[in-house]
């Protein structure tokens, strides 16, 4: 804790030699992502709180992926040789990696369920209905930051175009902003909404929305863009229901997350991409986990198929992890990424990296599961969002 304290009153002084606006974007970002691992590691070390070592395991791997992504951005902008060598990401990578060997979690068994079938984070009079503004960035401006209480926005029907610094912001890095801060969703329930980035693919990464809130839900949502159109940057999430559009890596990030029956689709991108759908140390708990879903090609790709590869993954890092449960792969899928559960395509044509592999085993399937992976049967019945616990049920 107070290594990353220092790193982050350092980091804060680093601001006055920034050279470019795209500097000053990459350290602004690193300046929130420290701040926000601060935070996490305050409540993981909070002796009142009952965390489980799975909490523990989530919130580390969580502030290790932080430090990635500070570092990242500066590469992303292209500006790594100036402010970058001075911020001391890999010294506290190293101690939270460290934390993380301790604290391996994989024999991790999910907690049950909270009496009334409450997770801790909610309680029955812990929400507050915000209404008679016209803009969504009004509404938030009335919610407390860092509030311990839950908020119910109810959003109209209509079209908002708003840029909004904690819910919805529709940037690109074409137009200098980083990945991490041209997208960010924090913090709620989302139900019914389309999140939606009208940058187009000549701005290459243009995320419609970047979520890191623990224990969050997505039901019946859109998320529209071209390249990394969502990004599941850590802790754990569950999308049901969902429509999932984009071309490269447009599903992607450092979070242990589960899509049940949601909907996959590639869009047609510039010419020379080719599509992939998702891009991710060992003792870190997290993945893709795509379930009972579909991938499929938007209608004005399927005429040109052929001229555009689809790809079910991309590994970001030696220890990425994407996993396809009982999902339909239509004919845009290129014979390298193949699965078995594929309702028309054999695995022989796959690629032959040691880590890709058909899964075979219902028990090496089930670790991927709502129930093993995000350890939904403790925090899921509260949301009122329907899903499946493991395999069958």
């Amino acid at each position: 804790m107070e290594q990353s304290v220092n790193a982050q009153i350092h980091i804060t002084w680093l601001g006055s030699k920034c050279r470019s606006k795209q500097e000053k974007a990459a350290w602004s970002d690193c300046v929130t992502l420290y701040q926000d691992t601060i935070n996490i590691l305050n409540q993981a070390l909070n002796p009142t709180k009952q965390s489980t070592s799975y909490d523990l395991q989530t919130w580390l791997t969580t502030s290790l992926t932080n430090t990635d992504t500070c570092q990242t951005g500066f590469h992303k902008v292209g500006v790594g040789n100036n402010v970058l060598p001075l911020i001391p990401n890999k010294n506290i990578s190293k101690i939270i990696s460290d934390f993380l060997t301790l604290n391996n979690a994989s024999s991790f068994i999910p907690p049950k369920t909270n009496k009334n079938g409450f997770p801790r984070w909610l309680s029955p009079n812990d929400r507050k209905l915000l209404e008679d503004f016209k803009t969504i960035k009004e509404a938030l401006k009335a919610v407390p930051k860092l509030s311990p209480k839950r908020f119910v926005i109810y959003v109209k029907h209509s079209v908002y175009n708003e840029n909004i610094e904690y819910y919805v912001v529709c940037r690109s890095v074409g137009g200098g902003s980083t990945t991490f801060n041209s997208t960010n969703v924090d913090g709620f329930i989302a139900r019914g909404i389309t999140f939606r980035n009208t940058e187009g693919p000549e701005n290459h990464q243009a995320g419609a929305l970047r979520c890191g809130a623990d224990l969050s839900v997505f039901h019946r949502c859109a998320f529209e863009g071209y390249q990394d159109t969502l990004y599941v940057h850590s802790q754990r999430q569950f999308y049901k229901e969902c429509h999932i559009f984009g071309t490269v890596d447009f599903i992607f990030g450092n979070a242990a997350v589960v899509f049940q029956s949601c909907n996959i689709y590639a869009t047609r991108s510039m010419q020379k991409q080719k599509n992939a759908i998702a891009a991710e140390d060992p003792n870190q708990n997290t993945g893709i986990c795509i379930q009972n879903s579909r991938v499929m090609a938007v209608e004005d790709l399927v005429p040109v198929l052929s001229s555009f590869k689809t790809f079910l993954g991309r590994p970001w890092r030696e220890y990425s992890r994407t996993v396809f449960l009982q999902t339909y792969l239509d004919a845009l899928v290129d014979l390298a990424g193949v699965q078995e559960r594929s309702s028309w395509g054999s695995t022989r044509d796959r690629v032959k990296w040691g880590g890709y592999h058909a899964i075979t085993s219902a028990t090496e399937a089930s670790k991927f599961t709502v129930e093993n992976f995000i350890a939904g049967k403790s925090w899921l019945p509260a949301t009122g969002i329907p899903f499946l616990l493991g395999l069958d049920d």
